[in-house]
Order: C-alpha cells, then structure tokens, then sequence
C-alpha cells in the first residue's frame, strides 16, 4: 500500500491536530504517496532502529517519539538526529512519528498504562479545549433529516458515548432569487418565505472539510446558509492523562510491587508511602509532572508519570503519591498498541516490532 493509506488511518484514530505546538508527529522522511511493503515498530527512531530497518527489509519506521522536534540547518551528520535523517533518506526508508496526538485520545499510550495495571472507570484526567466547532445551518422542514443523517454520516453530532446530537428550532427564511438562480423554491425576481429549521451540531475540528461538503452535497438549496463556531468548549475524550480505579484497593506498598510487575519495572521513585489504601490512579505516559494538580484534583491517591525532578517531588505535600517509573518504561507498550492497531486494520501487511531496547538510561543493580 501507500503511505497515505497507512497515515491516514493512524490519523483517523489520533488526529494530528491534537498534538502539542511543541510537537513534530506526522510524516518526517517520505513521499505520502511512496509504496510500502514492511513496517518497523518502535518507541524512538535511533541509527540502531534504521539499522534494523535496513536488515529486516523494513521501507517505514513508525516511531512514537519524533526524531526531529525541531528545525534543522545543516545535514553533515554532526549528531544522531542528523544522521538518523540521512541513512534514512540514502536508503529510501520512510520515518512516521504518532507522539502527543497518541497520548492526548481515550484508546491511546495512557489507556494502555491502564489497561496493563487494571484500571476501570477511566477518563481523561487533563480534557483538551479549542478543538470542538459548531455548525449551525438553514435547512427547509423537507429535507431536515436527509441533510442532518449527511453530516451524522460524515462525523458530526457526537458527544461522548452519545452520537446524532443536535438542536434544532423552527422559523421562516426569506430570499429573493434574481434571473441567473435557479432556486429550489420560490420564483425569480419574487420574495419568497419558506418554512425552515436552524439545525446546530457539534464535531471535532479535523472533520469540517468532509461535514461541510456532506451538508452541500445533501442540502436542496442552491446557496446554503451556514455559521461555523470555534468553541472552546473541553472535549472530555481528547487530552493529557487518565484517572481510573483498580478492582480492589490496596495497601500502598502492594500497589506499588503491584505496578513494578505489571509494568516491568526495575525500579520506582516515589513520595512517602501513606497510611491510606490505593483506589484511585492517576497516569500519564512519559514526562508528566504537569499534570500533578489535575491529579491531587481529580482525588487520586497515587501518580503514575515520569522524568518527576527532585524538587517536584515535595509538590504531593502528602496528598498522594508520586510514582516516577521512567520515561521509556511508562510508554514502552506503546509499541505493541501500534503494532495492534495497524494489524487491526491492515492484516496482510508485514509489519514487525524493533528488538532493540532504545531506552537511553541504564540502571546498575
């Protein structure tokens, strides 16, 4: 298949416009309209990764941390970032970042954390704003349902677990149609009234080019009437960590040995261990020290993040636990839920995950 094809389903699920400013996902090295036959899974996009590519036949990495963040002068290979771009350039070898538009939906790198140490009742623990629109078109009585079920189809009108959301109110339109229209009511050169409903939806901001074409299509006037509204508005699916509840709570110290096994880990820093059991979790894959008050907000009684720096840690001030697992640790099953999704949807493409460990940080036991 294409790139494009594969791009454009990744975005479908992790739209690029949920990414941070500071972010770079997206495709880095490539034509979207390149040919691929085989994919490279891994969490960062190191010279060892392109490597592997190069030896496993690989013609696409798909990393979660971007190689490049940020812009680069020259291409003389004076360090790694311009070198991984280089070898991956020479040997025609496409390089595709998924990072915080990844962290930032309820199916991604968090739901992931929770999922592997069993948490239920999960939600986004910091919600997004600024990427919700609202739609608000003119529609005659006769054709309200055919123009509303167009731009359901087309994604517009769902709000949580609810979809087909909208408001609607009755009134009157007036237009006058001069000799070059061709109205679908009405005469020309004639002040025509027409029975109409204000229709009003919501939908995410990626979608407007397809809702707005869907109501086109679909709408029987020849000039449609339509106001398009930024909101700002949290979409409570779309943004930085979860919170959820394990099954049973649990002593502190258990939770904690609890978390190490089901993470993998070598190690946890974490805060004083308190005398109240664990029910409530917070988590953010990699560097999530932000969000510790949306935390403490949302009554967690532990923090699963990381890259926590020492003053930081007094910032619980008791109210929960930080437990810093590492940056790598944290997102190191973002790969295999890369690996999932794309197999989901594309069975017969040859895709594979890295067997290098790009975690940067060692750790002497």
């Amino acid at each position: 298949m294409q790139i494009k094809d594969l791009t454009n389903y990744l975005e479908s699920i992790a739209p690029s416009n949920y990414q941070e400013s500071y972010d770079n996902s997206g495709l880095i090295v490539g034509d979207y309209n390149q040919t691929i036959n085989k994919a490279l899974v891994s969490l960062d996009c190191t010279e060892a990764i392109v490597d592997e590519a190069i030896a496993t036949g690989c013609d696409i990495i798909i990393s979660h941390h971007p190689i490049v963040f940020k812009g680069l002068k020259r291409f003389n290979g004076s360090n790694y970032v311009e070198r991984v771009v280089m070898k991956a350039i020479a040997n025609n070898i496409a390089l595709y970042a998924i990072h915080t538009n990844l962290d930032s939906v309820s199916t991604g790198v968090n739901a992931k954390i929770c999922e592997k140490i069993g948490l239920t009742n999960c939600k986004t623990l910091a919600p997004k704003s600024g990427i919700l629109k609202k739609l608000c078109f003119f529609v005659p009585l006769t054709a309200t349902e055919v123009v509303k079920n167009a731009i359901f189809n087309a994604g517009a009108g769902q709000i949580g677990n609810y979809s087909n959301c909208s408001f609607s109110v009755k009134g009157e339109g007036t237009f006058k149609a001069n000799e070059k229209a061709n109205p679908f009511v009405g005469q020309k050169n004639e002040i025509h009234t027409e029975a109409e409903q204000r229709v009003e939806v919501v939908y995410p901001a990626q979608a407007e080019s397809q809702i707005i074409k869907a109501l086109l299509n679909a709408h029987p006037y020849e000039e449609v009437a339509y106001d398009i509204y930024s909101l700002d508005n949290q979409h409570q699916d779309v943004g930085a960590g979860m919170v959820g509840e394990l099954t049973e709570e649990m002593d502190a110290l258990d939770f904690l040995r609890h978390l190490k096994q089901s993470m993998e880990l070598s190690v946890i820093r974490h805060t004083e261990i308190l005398p109240k059991k664990i029910k409530r979790v917070a988590v953010c894959g990699g560097s999530g020290s932000f969000l510790l008050k949306n935390a403490i907000r949302a009554n967690a009684d532990v923090f699963v993040t990381a890259d926590f720096k020492y003053h930081e840690f007094f910032d619980a001030e008791d109210k929960l636990i930080i437990a810093d697992i590492g940056h790598f640790e944290s997102e190191q099953f973002t790969q295999q839920l890369l690996l999932d999704i794309i197999t989901e949807k594309f069975p017969n493409f040859a895709i594979r995950l890295t067997g290098n460990n790009t975690n940067p940080i060692k750790y002497l036991s």
